[in-house]
């Protein structure tokens, strides 16, 4: 492709992007989902074709999701990890396991029932695998909203969502790495687990030496290039040597520094390339590659179950795991809504199956729609219910 269409193409894309997810923000909804859609807009699918699909928008696109699993990796709290406990990490293994499995069978009741090891058997499992991952943004977002973040609900919410995208990336990765039907189960899971415990030695020995580093060059325009850096070569070793999706060695980058003086400075940092150059090439891509010309009625069924099941399956999992610890049937509804929200991960799953060759690009379509009902339901039905809660509250205070 000549350089000047590459820069008309990346104009398009930047100047539509902005402006849709700006519009997406007025209208209470994540800018991505405004992104996706400007992707729409402006690529194959609804005929304008003023940007088309290629290599080079594709490789954008794989940083961009490389930066932004390292961005979720530097924002997360180990200490909060640590504090929430056994009852958070339950809750989000159940609320991993319940839309795992609820979308498996999901697609073989439609699509039919296969065998282990068949490609339609791992397609139905990669179809649970992109219910699995949480996006508690805007479940965040409201929550400050109503003052009920640090409420005992709230950072259990926050909490579980945190270890829910850990565990989700670890589906993945086994997941991806069963898709050949010729693969050596014991092989398979021998990388995974050689890279964890590397991942483990080497981020120690990394996280000393960067705090080290950092302590003494706190605040500097390196510090980031080195994080950057770090990231680049634990997603590069993921995927060339192990066999292990890029996005998770890029994600482990950034758990590996999360914890160091900067790591706030570097998120920043991140954002500046990320969120504001390579992100919005990724979620306009989504857009641009989506294709609704392959969307029968038996896509269109699929995908209102798609959404039914991947926000019941969290609802129910979540809520049921949540009794176990003694919350109120009330507070377990409100931790079940609070983890329905689906975004960034969910689209990023999504796109790594399509590169693969496991799934095709009309089953963007259900994610898509995922993303918008979730973002829209998810703050209605929370606000209902700790609306409910304070009015009985006020009424006991009352009555008192």
């Amino acid at each position: 492709m000549e350089t000047y269409k590459i820069l008309k193409d990346l104009a398009i894309i930047f100047i539509c992007a902005k402006g849709a997810g700006l519009l997406a923000r007025k209208l209470k909804a994540p800018m991505v989902v405004g992104e996706i859609i400007a992707g729409l807009i402006i690529g194959p699918c609804l005929g304008l074709n003023l940007v088309q699909p290629s290599d080079f928008i594709s490789q954008m696109a794989e940083i961009g999701v490389i930066l932004i699993m390292f961005s979720a990796g530097l924002e997360t709290n180990l200490q909060e990890l640590k504090k929430s406990g056994f009852a958070a990490f339950f809750i989000a293994c159940v609320g991993v396991f319940v839309p795992l499995v609820g979308g498996s069978l999901l697609y073989m009741c439609i699509y039919g029932f296969s065998s282990f090891g068949t490609d339609e058997f791992f397609k139905a499992v990669f179809i649970g695998c992109i219910m699995t991952a949480t996006s508690v943004g805007i479940t965040v977002e409201v929550l400050k909203e109503m003052g009920k973040l640090k409420t005992r609900v709230g950072q259990t919410i926050l909490s579980a969502a945190i270890i829910d995208d850990v565990i989700g990336i670890i589906v993945l990765t086994f997941v991806l790495g069963f898709k050949d039907p010729e693969s050596n189960t014991l092989l398979v899971t021998g990388k995974i687990a050689l890279f964890l415990v590397l991942s483990l030695i080497l981020g120690y020995i990394f996280y000393k030496l960067f705090k080290i580093y950092d302590e003494k060059h706190a605040h500097t325009r390196r510090i980031p290039i080195i994080a950057i850096t770090l990231c680049f070569i634990m997603a590069y070793i993921a995927e060339k040597y192990f066999g292990i999706a890029d996005i998770t060695g890029a994600y482990i980058a950034g758990i590996i520094l999360c914890n160091v003086r900067d790591a706030e400075y570097i998120d920043r940092r991140v954002n500046i390339n990320g969120y504001m150059f390579f992100a919005p090439v990724f979620f306009v891509g989504i857009g641009l590659k989506t294709d609704f010309s392959n969307v029968d009625s038996s896509m269109i069924v699929f995908s209102i179950g798609f959404v039914i099941v991947a926000m019941l399956s969290k609802v129910i999992g979540c809520g049921l795991a949540s009794k176990c610890f003694k919350y109120s049937w009330t507070d377990c509804l409100k931790i079940g809504a609070g983890m329905m929200t689906r975004g960034e991960v969910a689209l990023i799953i999504t796109n790594k199956g399509l590169g693969l060759g496991i799934i095709d690009s009309s089953y963007f379509t259900a994610v898509i729609l995922l993303i918008i009902v979730s973002s829209i339901v998810t703050p209605v039905v929370l606000k209902l219910l700790f609306g409910k809660t304070d009015k009985k509250e006020k009424a006991a205070v009352r009555k008192a």
